[in-house]
């Protein structure tokens, strides 16, 4: 090699393993960069149970089964019925009972998109691509996600007084102040 020929090469192997540094793996853009990788437990995945309890008849007890339920294990949805006066049975049952069938064709009145969850995915993904930062954003992982979506956030407290110009009440907001 000449002189400055190795210098330049290694000028390029090292430019290439920065952009290989830079490379997210599974294609898509991430917003959120973590600090530190996490190894411990997860304290989100700690769900408390009922106290424990004697039936009355212990040969009435269902057979265990693998992977099956527990009678001690928590049931949110019919726990929270219960609570709101409503029915355990009905609240386990899947669809939605008769009685909010008015509701729901309310809800559902200007059509309802059954892959709503899949075309806001494509969107926001779309969005993230062309919003993903600059490279010395990406090479020191610095956190761009408020920075991206600044343009789609909410001024509150314009829309709050938007909408007291009008006239629209808003009793959950603090009231107006008298100036």
């Amino acid at each position: 090699m000449r002189r400055g020929q190795g210098s330049v090469a290694a000028a390029t192997g090292l430019a290439l393993m920065v952009l290989a540094g830079c490379s997210q793996g599974d294609g898509a853009p991430r917003l959120m960069f973590a600090a530190e990788q996490h190894s411990g437990p997860d304290e989100f995945s700690i769900v408390p149970t009922r106290p424990l309890e004697m039936p009355d008849n212990l040969a009435a007890l269902p057979e265990p089964t693998p992977a099956g339920t527990n009678r001690v294990d928590p049931v949110p949805r019919a726990d929270v019925a219960v609570a709101m006066g409503g029915s355990a049975a009905a609240a386990t049952r899947s669809g939605v009972p008769a009685s909010d069938s008015a509701l729901l064709a309310r809800a559902g009145r200007y059509g309802v998109a059954g892959d709503i969850r899949g075309q806001l995915a494509a969107e926001d993904l779309a969005y993230r691509e062309a919003n993903k930062g600059r490279i010395l954003e990406r090479i020191f992982a610095v956190n761009v996600y408020h920075d991206a979506y600044r343009p789609l956030a909410l001024d509150r407290y314009a829309e709050l007084e938007r909408w007291r110009r009008v006239g629209v009440r808003t009793p959950a907001a603090p009231p107006a102040i008298a100036q």
